[in-house]
C-alpha cells in the first residue's frame, strides 16, 4: 500500500480588522469542493490548552518577552495536537495566523529582537512551515474602522503599533513572493471572494 501524500499547509495573515476571518471559510469551501480533508484551526489557540493561553494572551498584560514565549507555548500545543498529525494524514490543514504574526506583531510591533522570534521559530518548528500564506492587507486606519466590537489587548494599541505591524507583514511579503498570496483587502468582499475561490480550486 503506498504512503498517504503529505498534506498542505496554508497559514491566513493580517492586521486586526484586514477581514481575513471572514474569507477563511472561501478559502476552506474551495479546497473542500475539490474532495480534499481540511481542518481548521487558528493561533493563539486550537487546542483546550492553547485557547486558555490565548485567553491571558488577549487579556492580560505583561511584558513583550513574556507575550513572544506564551505565543510560542501556544503553537507548540496546536502545533503537536493538531497541525502535525493532520499533515502526517495526508490532510490539508488552514491556520488563521502562524509565526509570521509573531514577526509581524512581536518582533515589528513590540520592537523586540527579530533574533528572538527566530530562535524560538527553529526549536517549535523548524520541521515544518506553511507551503502557502495569505496576506490580508490594507490601511490600518480603515482597518481600525471595521472592528465593531469590545477590543482585545492588541486591537486596542495605539495606530503606530499596528502600521509596524502591517509595514513587518509586508516585508515579509516581500522577501518570500513565492510563498505569499498578498490580497488588497479594501476591495469588496464578493470580489475578494471570488478571487480566493478561483486561486484555491486549482493550487496545490
Amino acid at each position: 500500500m503506498s504512503a498517504k501524500p503529505r498534506g498542505r499547509f496554508i497559514t491566513v495573515e493580517g492586521v486586526d480588522g484586514a477581514g481575513k476571518s471572514s474569507q477563511i471559510d472561501v478559502i476552506a469551501q474551495a479546497i473542500r469542493d475539490r474532495g480534499i480533508d481540511l481542518v481548521i484551526t487558528r493561533e493563539p489557540g486550537g487546542t483546550p490548552t492553547a485557547e486558555k493561553i490565548r485567553e491571558i494572551l488577549l487579556h492580560d498584560e505583561m511584558s513583550p518577552k513574556c507575550e513572544m514565549l506564551l505565543m510560542f507555548a501556544s503553537r507548540q500545543e496546536n502545533l503537536d495536537k493538531v497541525v502535525k498529525p493532520a499533515i502526517a494524514e495526508g490532510k490539508w490543514v488552514l491556520c488563521d495566523r502562524f509565526t509570521d504574526a509573531s514577526y509581524a506583531y512581536q518582533a515589528y510591533g513590540r520592537n523586540q529582537p527579530k533574533e528572538w522570534v527566530d530562535l524560538l521559530a527553529d526549536f517549535v518548528h523548524s520541521d515544518i512551515s506553511p507551503d502557502r500564506t495569505v496576506l490580508f492587507d490594507i490601511d490600518t486606519e480603515i482597518a481600525a474602522a471595521r472592528l465593531q466590537r469590545k477590543l482585545d489587548r492588541f486591537e486596542a494599541e495605539e495606530k503606530d503599533f499596528h502600521r509596524r505591524v502591517r509595514e513587518g507583514y509586508l516585508t515579509l511579503a516581500r522577501n518570500e513572493p513565492e510563498r505569499f498570496l498578498v490580497i488588497d483587502s479594501s476591495q469588496p468582499k464578493d470580489e475578494i471572494s471570488a478571487f480566493l475561490k478561483e486561486e484555491f480550486s486549482k493550487w496545490g
